[in-house]
Formats: C-alpha cells, structure tokens, sequence
C-alpha cells in the first residue's frame, strides 16, 4: 500500500503463504446448482461427479442443522496429494488418508465466502460411492456449523457432529461405523475419557485416529438419541458460545442436558460399551 492505493508486488504466494489452486496450472471449473468445484489435472467429468455430490450434501446438511448458512459449496481438487498439501501449506505426509479438508475461519459470520473443501484426490479415489457421499456431507457440515464453532468447541465435537451429520439416515450400525472401538471393547480397553484434540492428530497413530472420530460421532450419537436432535444443536452452539475452553463442555452440559461433565462422560461410556459389545 503505497499514499492510499493498492499495488501487486509480485505474482506469487508470499514467504510461507500457501499456494492457490489456479497456481498450479491450468484450471477447470465445474459449477453446480449449489457447488463450485475446481480443479487442476483433473477431468471434467470427475468433477462434474463432485459437484453432484456436493450439490446432494447441502440439503443433507440443512436437514440436521437448519440454521442460517451459505448453502453453498466451493471444492478444490489438485492433482495429487502433494498438491494438496501444497495448497494447506503443510506436509504431504500428514494428510495421507485423508480424503478432504475443510479450511476456514472460526467463528465467522453465517455467510463465509472463504470457507474451501479441499479434496485429496488419491484418498478420495479409493473410496466407494457411499464413501464419497460421506465424505462432501461431512465436510458441507463443518461449512454450514462455521459461525457457531469457535475456540471452545473440542474437536471430538465438531468432528463427531460432522461425522454425525454424514451417516445420518444411513442404516449404519455403530459396530459398522466404529470398528476400532468395537475392538477396543472386545478386549477390555474401552476409553474412559472423551477423545482429546491430540488424538486427533492426522500424522499419528491411525487406530488412535480412528478410535477419536469413532468416539466424537458416538457422543453425537448419543446426545441425539437421549436428547433429542434439537438438543444435540443447541449443546454444539453453548459449547461454542462460552468463554474460553475451559469449563465449556461442563457449562453446555448442565445448561442444555441438565447433567454435569461426569454425568455425560458416564453416560458416554456405558454408550459405548452397550452399543458396541
């Protein structure tokens, strides 16, 4: 910015920044009904695919959270797995499996033009239809819960409602969605505590991984089974709503359960052991 005006210093990310998409060659666009999917490398028919399916996700997600949101999707697909991480500014290997991302500001206001899915195209390719279904309606649910998930919100919550939010309707069992904590039951080492950020952590254990998605989507689970969906909605947006990380899942609770942290935890781990033994 120079005497009041706006001038292009160079055409290029800057010192660390990540890298955008039409950055790494030439760019494909793909616009759905309520979906704008881009891509490099790749074929516009797979793009169209995704588009249909994140077209499919957004009234899949306003079902279980009608709350005001933009209702539309913008999708990123890059080459490869290293262009993915490209994009995130992070490293390939900590995104290995995992077939998309959502980024974002926490907090924001419901209309969030930033709010991008980033997919990983190798992940995302092994998976079956019902997989990739899953996957564009969990992530359009971290898009549409945007402005109620701030710093307080843990992660076995948010992405427990996104799971939540994706097998919803499904049929699935909970043996079927969490056979990593099936397993753990079977041989007498069920958790006792909810899932922690740092088991959430994309570069460490996989089981460990898998068992925290398992346990968050069980908690939503059972929230929503004991309480009701609404009450489900309403503890995500009191958790998010409190001052701070501490005490906000204690606070939610006895303001919308009517139960206290241990209370819920409790309840939590006989879930687990009744739904999954």
């Amino acid at each position: 910015r120079v005497s009041g005006r706006w001038y292009v210093s160079a055409d290029k990310p800057a010192p660390g920044a990540p890298q955008q998409l039409w950055e790494q060659g030439r760019m494909t666009a793909v616009r759905g009904a309520d979906s704008l999917v881009l891509g490099v490398g790749q074929p516009r028919a797979k793009l169209a695919d995704v588009a249909g399916l994140a077209d499919d996700a957004v009234p899949a997600v306003r079902r279980v959270w009608p709350e005001r949101w933009a209702g539309r999707l913008i999708v990123l697909l890059p080459a490869s797995l290293d262009r993915m991480a490209a994009l995130l500014g992070e490293k390939p290997a900590d995104y290995r499996g995992i077939a998309a991302v959502t980024t974002g500001e926490l907090g924001s206001a419901a209309h969030v033009p930033a709010d991008r899915v980033t997919v990983n195209p190798e992940a995302y390719e092994e998976l079956g239809a019902f997989g990739k279904r899953f996957v564009l309606i969990h992530e359009a649910t971290h898009v549409a819960t945007r402005s109620a998930t701030t710093a307080a919100t843990p992660l076995w919550l948010s992405e427990g409602f996104a799971d939540w939010s994706g097998y919803h309707g499904s049929g699935r069992t909970p043996r079927q969605v969490a056979p990593e904590l099936a397993e753990a039951v079977r041989e007498g080492e069920a958790p006792d505590t909810l899932p922690t950020d740092a088991d959430f952590a994309f570069s460490g254990d996989p089981g460990r991984l898998a068992r925290a998605y398992e346990g968050g989507w069980l908690t939503c689970r059972m929230i929503a089974e004991q309480w009701g969906e609404p009450k489900l909605r309403d503890f995500y947006r009191a958790v998010g709503e409190h001052e701070g990380r501490d005490g906000a899942v204690a606070a939610a609770a006895r303001k919308v359960l009517g139960v206290d942290e241990a209370e819920l935890v409790g309840r939590w781990r006989g879930y687990v052991r009744e739904q999954l033994a």
